[in-house]
């Protein structure tokens, strides 16, 4: 029986949509009709694109295609199965074998998606007497898994690395684990990851590196932000995406061996889910061998964003402090953002406009991201485009 003095609202799928209409935070999708590179055609217009984490320009590159339709001639399409059942292929496991080799860690683990990858750590790790500590500008992918995992959930401003210290020295959680960004998806800059493994050691935590960003395009030959830093240590857990630098599909994570068989075993979103087609895993093989090989376009990404940001006048606007591919233009006012995107678009380039609760309220941004496919001239376009709309 429904207590009368409870109001009931029912759920109002227009006015939700209204709502967002009027707020300047509805998305909408483009249909894009070519493959992601600098150059697509979306929505039946041509353009250059501005948009994409295909940082090294690989996913649409001839030797992944190539491996791709070997994988499934040998393979197939489907993994018809979970790992734990009959899914986990000999693709599968060699690729596991080569990322570990690649981040020089003991063992990797591959899962479906970065998400699925960042749930099953924080929860198979963490429940109920335990605590998180995360940054406030993490991934949504942390924040949720940290609600789920039902530990003490501590958020300390943005690598602020005093807070955090006292935030760890304070708590008496049984287990305690720091996550955070490697690169930060929405202002580019990189985590103080040194300083972090310091303190999680001086307060025995656990650091989750979410190096999705930096993967493939940080540290000697891409191997990401623990080479950048030249830091190992059996207190971090690295987790990478494969969708991104690499061009592909899918995210793994790394560490010590123990680590892994207790994901294995207790990580839900790798044990109730059919695995990924061993097709992607083979494609990743000659991933790994061009991330390594082809040091050009790391360079060339350092290149791009540097002549952006000597080139970039950013009067009314804030071109934030980053020196890797994510380059973070900050307007403020959310219908702003929109309205300067869609310039852009009539112009032919395509950039993001990135509003709340993606990232804070009144910090709604362009975000410019790089990729090796572009030229030195696409980017000189595009600063000059953007200098003019000032």
């Amino acid at each position: 029986m429904t207590d009368s003095t409870v109001p009931i609202t029912a759920f109002d799928p227009a006015g939700e949509v209204a709502a967002l209409e009027a707020a300047g935070l509805r998305r909408v999708r483009r249909v894009l009709a070519t493959p992601q590179g600098a150059r697509v055609t979306a929505d039946g217009r041509d353009y250059l694109a501005f948009c994409s984490n295909d940082y090294l320009g690989l996913a649409s590159h001839p030797r992944l295609v190539a491996a791709a339709r070997e994988g499934a001639a040998r393979y197939g399409v489907g993994a018809g199965a979970s790992h734990l059942i009959l899914g986990h292929g000999a693709a599968h496991h060699a690729l596991e074998d080569a990322l570990a080799h690649f981040v020089q860690l003991p063992r990797a683990l591959l899962f479906s998606t970065g998400y699925m990858a960042n749930l099953g750590v924080v929860t198979a790790l963490l429940g109920r007497g335990d605590a998180v500590f995360a940054d406030k500008l993490n991934h949504a992918s942390l924040n949720d898994a940290a609600l789920l995992s039902r530990a003490a959930f501590r958020r300390y401003p943005h690598s602020d690395l005093a807070a955090l210290e006292r935030l760890l020295a304070g708590s008496t959680a049984r287990r305690k684990l720091v996550v955070t960004d490697a690169v930060f998806s929405m202002d580019g800059d990189i985590a103080p990851v040194p300083e972090l493994l310091a303190l999680c050691e001086r307060h025995d935590a656990w650091l989750l590196l979410d190096d999705a960003h930096g993967f493939g395009v940080l540290g000697a030959d891409g191997r990401g932000v623990l080479s950048h830093f030249g830091i190992a240590s059996p207190r971090v857990v690295y987790m990478a995406t494969l969708g991104k630098a690499a061009g592909v599909c899918g995210a793994f994570v790394a560490g010590d061996p123990d680590l892994i068989e207790t994901l294995i075993q207790r990580a839900r979103p790798y044990i109730y889910t059919t695995a990924t087609p061993p097709l992607l895993a083979h494609a990743l093989l000659t991933s790994l061998e061009l991330i390594a090989g082809e040091a050009w376009r790391r360079a060339r990404l350092t290149q791009l964003a540097a002549l952006l940001r000597a080139r970039l006048q950013p009067g009314r606007w804030r071109l934030l402090p980053s020196s890797t591919a994510i380059q973070p233009l900050v307007v403020g006012d959310n219908a702003a953002a929109l309205q300067i995107s869609a310039q852009l678009a009539a112009r032919g380039l395509l950039v993001p406009a990135i509003r709340p609760p993606t990232v804070p309220a009144g910090t709604a941004r362009l975000r410019i991201s790089l990729s090796a496919a572009h030229g030195i001239d696409d980017a000189v376009r595009l600063t000059a485009v953007l200098n003019e709309l000032q």
